[in-house]
């Protein structure tokens, strides 16, 4: 059962890298970020509904939430900093889906199928991120990377 809960998340990843890929290169590398941002924050607030759902208490509410927020923070940093940030954000998560919840008390309230499928879906979108920005593979054609810092403005002096 864990092997197909495992196979699923891969596909689900893939389908989802397939779709920001594309965003990246037909788009701009912006757009396809944005989703795999948007993406994040999804997987941390779904934490947050489930506890909800299970009535777990304000504690696990709280936990939920603090992790939701740190995840978010990594999204925003992603978006708007280095895509490392991201990958980041996506390759700690698994952490929490199967330390927490797969293994630990959060077992009580997080689907088993949710907790094991997040562990191959995260790390596969975590790689595909590293991996994509290392390389270059999702600026536009005629979009280009930043070579290093900006320049800075000199002015001239009176």
């Amino acid at each position: 059962m864990i092997g197909q809960f495992l196979l699923g998340g891969a596909v689900y990843a893939l389908a989802l890298v397939i779709i920001a890929y594309l965003l990246s290169r037909f788009m701009g590398g912006i757009y396809g970020r944005a989703l795999l941002a948007i993406m994040l924050v999804i997987a941390g607030g779904t934490y947050v509904g489930f506890a909800v759902a299970a009535d777990a208490g304000a504690m696990w509410f709280l936990a939920e939430l603090a992790q939701a927020v740190v995840l978010g923070a990594l999204a925003l940093l992603g978006l708007r900093g280095s895509p490392y940030w991201l990958a980041g954000g996506w390759a700690i998560h698994p952490i929490w889906d199967v330390v927490l919840h797969y293994l630990g008390a959060g077992h009580a309230f997080a689907p088993e199928a949710w907790t094991i499928a997040c562990a191959s879906f995260d790390l596969l979108v975590a790689a595909y991120i590293a991996i994509a920005h290392r390389l270059g593979l999702t600026e536009r054609s005629g979009e280009q990377r930043p070579s290093g810092p900006p320049a800075r403005s000199v002015r001239p002096t009176s």
